[in-house]
């Protein structure tokens, strides 16, 4: 059977068993009246402008870098740009934190503000560039973000790039992205995010051109696709973004089951999709599942395709002459595309258009850096704190600090970062907290790789004269992130350890025996790390991950006490990186909180703070559950320590078959809550029906019928939360 023929097979088979089409638009999509006029007018301009176009203008306008056509007033326009934690490179930008970061802040509200502050930023650079004929890569109103692949292996590159682990995090988190990104207003954007990249897509780097994916009907839709699914439902995401590798022997950005039988059929999105970079090129150079560059982008472009990040539909002309698509079918993807930039107030003047002139003084604002810096406070996860070690107090005779990422700015970064004119490093924080009589010592450290002895002993010396040390080791860019972007990676921007890199650890070994004061470790990086003997060694640990410009200012604010740490690993750190599945197995078995009981360090979920809060009681009222009513439950908690905590409240589920036929246990809900030292709060929560439903085997939902448990708790309920003495209390219900 040759390739095309056995391609479609395989393609009417996972219909049957994956699709789980209602049919028709889901209740989501159902837009007002006033939107589909407002739709249909757009389409109405598009469709205008389209039926005036050669054939070459055509084809030009399905790449990133779009010419203008001056005879029908359209200007040039770069489709490409990135925004994923800050308007990016493009100028002087706010830089809040990366994704992975945000993601520990279990904030709604806070990533739906920030945003907002990115796209009014955004606007306001357009805007100038476009005025002075700018339009160039990286000028555009239409951002490559969110990232909202699943987290799903600890050893992949860019998983700082996501929300983490869990499905409903990432699809909550990045829909408050979008939201913020898109704006308020019901049918024009402020500027377009895109969710990316779809489907089914978490490493290796050094397989995504060539890699095919074939999840269980199970895993495909209760880890891959719910975020996908809750961006284009119920944020409304303006584009989506296909991703490099295959998808059941498919290439995800010339998929027919996932760009129009799942994504448009199913879901009811009516934005536009686009490649990644180069993937339309993998059609046929890398998959093989074309014979020529013609026929490979005439694949993607019927298959649902809009936009081409790369060249590939240079060839479209060549295409039509070999019969492999038509002309309507060009004008079938140009429509979604001019809608967006109709949307976004581009396609000449519009006077409805509500976000012209956001003044230029909203960039790199102050007020736009105290919400980085709020972020990065919130994002800051304390792993450790023996004794009461910290909060430190600002007015200690002697500080030591050691470690290069102490004084790097790039250490704030991440990847996919934009520029500010403004960074506070680490080393930079610490000294404008304390008092003026406080005696700061920094040495770079661990620069070379191969220690120097006589080095180490020297600083080593002088930091047990300290009355505090503070310790920074970690990751950086260099060492984990994109294919072609880690220099510093022998996998491509994947890891094959978990353990922190270079001498890091052989300093930290010395600066500890014998240190008679404070010892405080701080661990950058945007993913799981080896923290077993950084914990042994030190009295005080807090992961920083990559958070931005402000992010001196920010550690400083809870070292010493003038804020109490709230961040959630929004990640499983497991204890033995060899015991999890390879990398290139996308099974669910023995990953995540969900499938795992035992190989765990530090839980999905886990956070200290300076307070102490107490889970006390839970309540469930699930009567009506079963006719589709939602679940409403309430905790209360109650902080008995002596600082002021805001605590992030988890809801866990445990279903009927959980272990057997379903995870462990899901996170359903989650909330912040702020509780004064010895006061107590009753957090409430409405859990919709569909949230506690059940994938089976063959991919489809159901609300089953037996015993539930509702678990409010401080992290993942599992055997290692226990150990920790992280609280919890839970209440039954049964559905009938």
């Amino acid at each position: 059977m040759n390739r095309r023929i056995l391609s479609a097979a395989v393609r009417c088979l996972l219909a049957a068993l994956l699709l789980n089409c209602p049919g028709s638009l889901s209740a989501q999509n159902l837009r007002s009246p006033q939107w589909e006029a407002k739709q249909a007018q757009a389409e109405a301009r598009a469709r205008a402008i389209i039926s005036q176009m050669s054939v070459e203008e055509k084809i030009g306008q399905l790449m990133n870098q779009a010419p203008g056509i001056e005879r029908l007033g359209i200007l040039p326009y770069s489709w490409w740009n990135e925004a994923l934690h800050g308007v990016a490179r493009n100028g002087r930008a706010t830089v809040y934190p990366e994704p992975i970061g945000l993601a520990a802040t279990f904030d709604e509200a806070l990533i739906l503000q920030l945003g907002g502050e990115i796209s009014d930023e955004g606007r306001s650079k357009y805007e100038l560039a476009a005025a002075n004929g700018n339009f160039s890569q990286y000028t555009g109103l239409t951002y490559w973000a969110p990232n909202v692949n699943i987290f799903r292996d600890p050893r992949w590159g860019r998983g700082m790039e996501t929300y983490g682990e869990d499905p409903f995090l990432a699809g909550t988190l990045g829909g408050a992205f979008v939201r913020g990104v898109q704006g308020e207003d019901p049918f024009y954007l402020k500027a377009a995010a895109c969710a990316k990249h779809y489907a089914v897509h978490s490493g290796p780097e050094g397989l995504r051109h060539s890699f095919d994916v074939s999840p269980s009907p199970r895993d495909f839709r209760e880890t891959y696709l719910p975020a996908f699914r809750m961006l284009v439902e119920d944020a409304k995401v303006e584009a989506v973004m296909g991703a490099y590798n295959r998808v059941y022997g498919q290439s995800a950005s010339g998929s027919r089951l996932l760009l129009q039988d799942i994504l448009r059929g199913e879901w009811g999105f009516r934005g536009h999709v686009v490649s990644d970079c180069g993937a339309v090129t993998d059609i046929w150079s890398g998959h093989h599942i074309a014979t020529s560059e013609p026929e490979g982008a005439a694949l993607a472009l019927k298959s649902g395709l809009n936009l081409e990040c790369g060249q590939s539909m240079r060839t479209l002309g060549e295409a039509l002459r070999q019969g492999y698509l038509t002309e309507e079918d060009l004008d079938k993807a140009l429509l979604p595309l001019f809608v967006t930039r109709y949307k976004l107030g581009i396609l000449g003047h519009d006077p409805d258009y509500p976000y012209y002139g956001i003044p230029l003084s909203t960039v790199a604002s102050p007020e736009h850096a105290a919400t980085a810096r709020r972020a990065a406070r919130e994002s800051m996860v304390l792993i450790k704190n023996a004794a009461g070690t910290l909060p430190l107090r600002k007015d200690h005779k002697s500080v030591y600090v050691v470690g290069p990422l102490a004084a790097d700015a790039f250490a704030l970064m991440g990847n996919y970062y934009g520029i500010s004119n403004h960074y506070s490093t680490y080393l930079e924080g610490l000294a404008a907290a304390v008092s003026a009589s406080t005696a700061i010592n920094y040495k770079p450290g661990f620069l070379l790789t191969t220690p120097n002895t006589n080095d180490i002993d020297w600083v080593s010396g002088e930091a047990k004269a300290s009355e505090v040390a503070i310790v920074f080791v970690g990751n950086t860019g260099l060492t984990e992130g994109e294919e072609g972007e880690a220099i510093a990676s022998t996998q491509i921007g994947d890891r094959t350890t978990l353990d922190i890199p270079g001498t890091q650890l052989e300093w930290l070994r010395k600066i500890s025996r014998g240190h008679r004061n404070k010892l405080v470790t701080i661990v950058t990086g945007g993913s799981p790390v080896n923290l077993r003997e950084i914990v042994e060694l030190s009295d005080a640990v807090i992961l920083s991950w990559y958070p931005g410009q402000e992010g001196g200012a920010a550690l400083a604010e809870l070292l010493f006490g003038d804020a109490s740490p709230s961040g959630r690993l929004p990640v499983t750190f497991p204890e033995d990186v060899s015991l999890l599945p390879p990398i290139e197995d996308y099974t669910m078995q023995g990953r995540t909180y969900k499938y795992m009981d035992d190989n765990i360090q530090y839980p999905f979920g886990y956070g200290l703070g300076y307070g102490d809060v107490r889970y006390e009681a839970v309540s469930v009222q699930a009567d009506n559950v079963r006719k589709g009513a939602p679940l409403q439950a309430e905790v209360r908690v109650r902080n008995v320590g002596n600082f002021a905590q805001d605590e992030v409240v988890q809801f866990y589920l445990v279903v009927p078959g959980a272990g057997t036929s379903a995870p462990l246990r899901s996170l359903v809900g989650f909330g912040r809550v702020s509780l004064p030292a010895g006061q107590e709060r009753t957090l409430r929560m409405e859990i919709p029906s569909d949230r506690l439903q059940t994938v089976g085997a063959d991919g489809k939902s159901s609300l089953l019928r037996g015993s539930y448990t509702l678990i409010a708790s401080g992290a993942a309920p599992c055997p290692r939360s226990a150990e920790l003495g992280v609280s919890s209390v839970q209440a039954a219900f049964t559905v009938r």
